[in-house]
């Protein structure tokens, strides 16, 4: 059974991932690898990810999700027993765990940006709530080979990381970081 605050937890590698782009892009020596992970391909007549989703963010976010989730291990190694995974080894769990919901953070985002095209939705514009739950889906998916969770463990996951993102961003829009609160 997870409960809240493990459903924090067990998902801070996938939200930091998901910002972990924004923060790479003002990288000097990384905001030049502007690669897009489209490879600038379009199909159908429109753009397949568009120039905003590049290989720096993901490899920024797989990052991020890796030392994350070692940073986890270090700061209380027992959390790892309050989950049914796959075992390897705790922190190399720890680790393999984080870089998943990095990396399905990321393509959830990418594979929602590839549908919001298609919707007509301009880039930086809102699609509600698709953009909000984007990576949190995509982070799950991507931990369910390792991670076993209940179906309530998973409602708690995108009940809480939704609800979280509604407010990160509203604060991030009253401190003029976003041009949006949403």
């Amino acid at each position: 059974m997870i409960d809240i605050l493990t459903a924090i937890v067990f998902f801070i590698p996938a939200g930091l991932a998901n910002a972990a782009p924004v923060f790479a892009n003002k990288i000097p020596l990384l905001n030049r690898w502007k690669t897009p992970l489209d490879f600038g391909k379009s199909w159908d007549g429109m753009r397949i990810f568009g120039d905003n989703k590049t290989w720096r963010g993901l490899a920024s976010g797989i990052f991020v999700g890796i030392a994350t989730g070692g940073l986890i291990y270090i700061i209380n190694p027992d959390f790892i027993n309050k989950l049914e995974i796959v075992p390897l080894a705790p922190f190399v769990d720890t680790l393999v765990i984080g870089g998943a919901l990095g990396l399905g953070a990321l393509i959830g985002d990418a594979v929602e940006s590839f549908f919001k095209r298609r919707a007509g939705v301009p880039a930086g514009k809102s699609w509600f709530p698709f953009d909000q739950i984007d990576y949190i889906v995509g982070g799950l998916v991507f931990t369910i080979p390792l991670v076993h969770l209940s179906a309530l463990g998973y409602v708690w996951i995108l009940i809480v990381w939704f609800g979280m993102h509604l407010v990160v961003s509203y604060i991030g829009f009253m401190l003029h970081l976003k041009d949006t609160p949403i």
